[in-house]
């Protein structure tokens, strides 16, 4: 196997580790909730556990990764993360092990995802490759997505809500980590580029604090933010949706979660071949206005649903919950597609300070949306949390054409 392709492969292998651990929350959630007995309020902050010390983490990291080694920080992370797994079966039995563990992967994830970012443009050379390649990664981070939903839904006894036996996963994903850091220990990547000789790491910090006054990244922030906002209020809260308002099983709730990331993953792989003939702003557009036309759909197909007369299965469950996930297809392209688009738009050097902050803003949008589902979730029902989606989703709209143009002023 060539160098190149070894470690595009180790991104990828590292973003989909990742994907496990950091979209297992919407699982998680409704696992406490069944076996700690923790309110729905109190286990939506477990999203804020996971995002607070990615955006924290993801501000201070930035700058002074290039000066450390890209490499060196993310098998730093991995085996952080493979610690804390192999102790959650043993000990975790209280909610607050679960904080631990979301901010031990928060913390660690804000280290891939710079470094990941930041590598994209070391092993790329023009803007549709490293669109390309951004979309692909973007993508498979959802294949871990669906393959962690699916996962999890086998270790969750539907019978038993106090049951334990969900923890012993955890010991497939420490194995699972620890796999992600052999595979990049053996990669080599040429990291010269990623920073510049005869600089500080104080002075880079700097460089960072100022990119953040620029309109461009100012537009971009908003856009980032509104996105993951959308996109966590339903990846987080679909198993919670599906048991509450659909009436399925635990374990299906939790699979329907994998049937909406496989819609991100598909959306994703698609997007790197529909943006090579589409301007970007015309497609992330087209898919976010259908993705509110999805919302308003299906949500009012869950009014009224009847008491199921026997147990509920994906071959005689209601059609809305075939339904739902369809709106993952076109929510999954914006993400990927506006990040390489700001990226593409800065030198090489700057890309890390910039992956930084594109980690932080998502952070932030992603616990906000969570917590503010919850909060409406457990007061108003799981129907009129997701109508909530269409406010972000109309704003977003306007921001995505603010950036476009923000874009075109950068590279004149």
């Amino acid at each position: 196997m060539s160098p190149k392709v070894l470690i595009r492969l180790s991104l990828i292998v590292n973003y989909m580790v990742f994907a496990v651990l950091l979209n297992s929350v919407g699982a998680v959630i409704l696992q406490v909730q069944r076996t700690f007995d923790v309110s729905k309020a109190d286990a939506s902050v477990l999203e804020g556990f996971k995002d607070l010390p990615i955006a924290v983490f993801s501000f201070i990291v930035a700058s002074l990764l290039p000066k450390v080694g890209l490499k060196k920080g993310m098998l730093s992370a991995l085996f952080l993360v493979a610690a804390i797994c192999f102790i959650m079966p043993v000990m975790a039995d209280q909610f607050w092990y679960f904080k631990l563990l979301f901010a031990a992967v928060g913390i660690s994830f804000a280290v891939i995802k710079v470094s990941v970012f930041a590598m994209i443009g070391l092993v790329t050379n023009s803007t549709k490759e490293h669109s390309s390649l951004m979309s692909t990664i973007e993508g498979f981070f959802m294949v871990g997505v669906l393959v962690g939903n699916v996962f999890f839904s086998l270790f969750v006894n539907d019978a038993d809500p106090s049951s334990r036996y969900w923890l012993n996963i955890y010991w497939y994903l420490g194995a699972m980590t620890l796999a992600a850091a052999l595979l990049l220990f053996f990669a080599k990547i040429n990291e010269s580029e990623s920073k510049r000789d005869g600089t500080k790491a104080w002075d880079e910090f700097l460089d960072m604090l100022q990119l953040v006054i620029k309109p461009l990244v100012l537009v971009f922030a908003a856009s980032a933010f509104l996105f993951v906002l959308i996109e966590q209020s339903f990846m987080t809260w679909t198993p919670t949706f599906y048991q509450d308002v659909l009436r399925v099983p635990a374990s299906m709730g939790i699979q329907a979660g994998a049937v909406l990331a496989g819609a991100l993953a598909i959306g994703r792989l698609l997007a790197g071949i529909i943006l090579k003939r589409i301007h970007w702003l015309t497609f992330t557009l087209s898919c976010t206005v259908l993705v509110g036309v999805c919302v308003l759909l299906t949500l009012p197909l869950t009014a009224n649903l009847p008491e199921a007369t026997e147990a509920i299965t994906w071959f005689n469950a209601p059609f809305v919950v075939y339904l739902f996930p369809i709106l993952g297809l076109f929510l999954a392209p914006i993400y990927p597609t506006i990040n390489s688009v700001v990226l593409s738009a800065l030198p090489k050097y700057m890309q890390s300070s910039m992956s930084g902050l594109i980690v932080v803003f998502s952070a932030l949008g992603g616990t906000t949306g969570s917590i503010i589902t919850g909060h409406i979730f457990e007061a108003y029902g799981g129907t009129n949390a997701f109508y909530f989606s269409l406010a972000p989703i109309a704003a977003l709209c306007l921001i995505l054409i603010l950036l476009n143009k923000q874009v075109k002023k950068n590279v004149s």
